[in-house]
């Protein structure tokens, strides 16, 4: 593993890290709203635009690139960078509600926060083995 795809990876899972905490406040956050009227439950989107992203990375080594000559001439689509993906706060609008205008389900919040913490369990878990490796690496080159 080169020192690029390690940072590159540490990096993701620190921004990964960071989606779970903001989620973990979200859901909490509807869970502590769900009777209030007309509240709708919000969810934080960040897997697929980053799934986007990398996807516009891959496409771009394939694909056609149009040259331009002038700024008013039509550009090709850049790939995204992944590292500028920021997590976006959704609200549903969609889903039936309760009498009261209120869309929180408190009982699917309060599995998706033990879900959450697990994701974060496991996320930590993987950012201190890829640490490990690069210390495992340091000391058999010492």
């Amino acid at each position: 593993m080169g020192m690029n795809s390690f940072v590159n990876s540490v990096n993701l899972l620190q921004r990964e890290l960071d989606v779970q905490s903001l989620r973990y406040q979200v859901t909490a956050n509807n869970i502590a709203l769900s009777e209030v009227p007309n509240f709708k439950r919000q969810s934080v989107n960040f897997e697929s635009e980053l799934k986007r992203a990398f996807e516009s990375r891959d496409n771009a080594h394939n694909s056609f690139q149009m040259q331009t000559s002038d700024p008013r001439h039509i550009k090709s689509e850049q790939p995204r960078d992944w590292r500028k993906v920021e997590p976006r706060r959704v609200t549903d609008y969609t889903t039936t509600s309760k009498a009261n205008g209120n869309n929180v389900d408190a009982e699917e919040e309060a599995m998706n926060l033990v879900q959450i913490q697990m994701q974060y369990a496991l996320l930590t878990r993987l950012e201190s083995f890829q640490f490990k490796q690069v210390d495992m690496a340091m000391k058999s080159i010492r």
